[in-house]
């Protein structure tokens, strides 16, 4: 093992010999910190303003007049969803998706303001995380600084001499390795170090924080391996450096963005417009309250003044209006829950997809891991489509009650025509302030872990075959020595 050791070490001299492996290592190193700070600026700056948005628009719900509780179903209420501490290292599908919904009665309305919608395509470049740093240049780096370690000792005899001083093909490319490895873990500094004060912000992330730390670890061990290999495998440094750089394009960038292409074809989603107007007429079919000889409403009808023992609405000890309403919501809430079913369910399809592509790209299981380490992978987003529906839900079938319970039927019945009726239809505001507050949910750290298994396991895979592909070079090579 000293033998190894040695070559790391005079590795690791002509290294910091080379002017080009500083300014390389340099550029990534201060890349990533300046990545660190702008992507730790900026998601403190969204978890303010989110929350500064959110009391803004719960105290304009609870200031609210007098008012007839119908109104307040229709007036709505905002809900932003939370920045999770961990979104600054990995933002995941956070800037796809919308991190406002805006909640009123009769409609689910999709989420808004997602930052890749709002902004110009530049956004892609003006957005650099720590994760896109790790998974797309750090691997060019360790290409370009070790694509020659092993050709290049092959072409000036080096590797001969070695092998009469006693070191074993596989002692040279271990030692190689270790010294490539170092670069590594000195590129990767920076950005552990952003995921560590990331972490260290809010409790119960350090578990996720550490997986993901390990995924990053893992994902640099499988580039240093395969550039180890292949520049033992190669004739030459120059195709060493051409298969490598062919290998990152194919790892990096052409797979992940094939796999995506493909679950789009694959699953294809509808637009939401279509997808509201299936809504609207699939409502229309439930039954329409304003029509005295719809069968479901009339026996609703017969339902309940069956429940209330009196033969006629006018008898009623509650505002009949205001039971129909809520029966009406209850009826769309489960139409919209179905439809958010299918399309989560189709969203997750596309997401196995991405998986899938995994296996031909470590890029992708990296990412699929710390997206979901850090909660910005879908599965979060759909539990605060969820969570935020609960709350819609709720508050209109509140309102319901009120109209129920607090505004007399004669008074309801003429508001229109009738100013002072109309007057008293109005329930104090003191109610809108007993009406709770959105807060979301997370997921729990110890099921984040466990969905991270999935990507960990695919890059334990690729670990495993790099390390076969190492034992490889160093039979060929042990084969030329002979």
């Amino acid at each position: 093992m000293r033998r190894v050791w040695r070559i790391a070490a005079e590795e690791l001299r002509l290294l910091a010999r080379t002017r080009v492996a500083w300014l390389g290592l340099l550029a990534l190193i201060i890349l990533s910190a300046v990545a660190a700070a702008t992507s730790a600026a900026h998601v403190g700056r969204e978890q303010a303003i989110r929350a500064e948005q959110q009391a803004a628009a719960d105290h304009a719900f609870e200031a609210q007049p007098d008012r007839h509780p119908h109104r307040v179903v229709h007036y709505g209420a905002y809900v932003h969803r939370p920045v999770s501490p961990l979104a600054a290292f990995e933002p995941g599908v956070d800037p796809f998706t919308g991190t406002t919904l805006f909640l009123e009665g009769h409609r689910q309305n999709s989420a808004t303001f997602g930052a890749m919608r709002e902004s110009s395509g530049l956004i892609r470049f003006g957005q650099l995380t720590p994760a896109f740093v790790l998974q797309a240049l750090a691997p060019l780096l360790l290409i370009f600084l070790g694509f020659s370690v092993v050709a290049r000792e092959r072409a000036t005899g080096v590797l001969r001499q070695l092998r009469v001083h006693g070191a074993r093909p596989g002692e040279v490319l271990l030692g190689k390795s270790l010294a490539l490895g170092a670069v590594a873990a000195v590129a990767l500094a920076p950005a552990l170090a952003a995921l560590v004060i990331a972490a260290s912000s809010a409790p119960g992330e350090a578990t996720a924080g550490a997986l993901i730390a390990a995924a990053f670890m893992i994902y640099l061990a499988i580039w240093v391996l395969m550039v180890v290999a292949v520049s033992a495998l190669a004739g030459s440094s120059r195709g060493a450096l051409l298969g490598l750089i062919a290998l990152w394009a194919v790892v990096v960038v052409l797979t992940p963005r094939a796999a995506s292409a493909l679950a789009a074809q694959a699953e294809p989603a509808p637009p939401r417009v279509e997808t509201d107007l299936r809504i609207t007429r699939e409502a229309r079919t439930i039954g329409d309250s304003h029509n005295p000889d719809d069968p479901f409403f009339a026996a609703f009808r017969a339902r309940t003044l069956a429940e209330y023992g009196v033969s006629r609405i006018e008898d009623l000890p509650v505002n009949y209006r205001g039971l129909v309403s809520a029966e009406g919501e209850a009826l769309t809430s489960r139409l919209f829950a179905d439809y958010a079913r299918r399309t989560a369910d189709q969203q997750r399809a596309q997401s196995r997809w991405l998986a899938a592509g995994a296996i031909f790209s470590p890029a992708l299981a990296v990412r699929k891991a710390a997206m979901a380490g850090a909660a910005t992978d879908l599965e979060n987003h759909v539990r605060f489509l969820e969570q935020a529906e609960a709350h819609r839900f709720d508050l209109v079938q509140r309102l319901n009650r009120l109209h129920a319970e607090d505004v007399r039927p004669e008074d309801d019945a003429a508001r229109s025509s009738d100013s002072e009726a109309e007057q008293r239809t109005r329930v104090a505001a003191e109610n809108w302030a007993g009406m709770p507050d959105f807060s979301f949910t997370p997921a729990t750290p110890q099921a984040r872990v466990a969905s991270m298994i999935p990507g960990l396991g695919v890059l334990a895979l690729w670990l495993a075959a790099a390390v076969g592909l190492l034992v490889l070079a160093s039979r060929r090579l042990m084969g030329e020595s002979r």
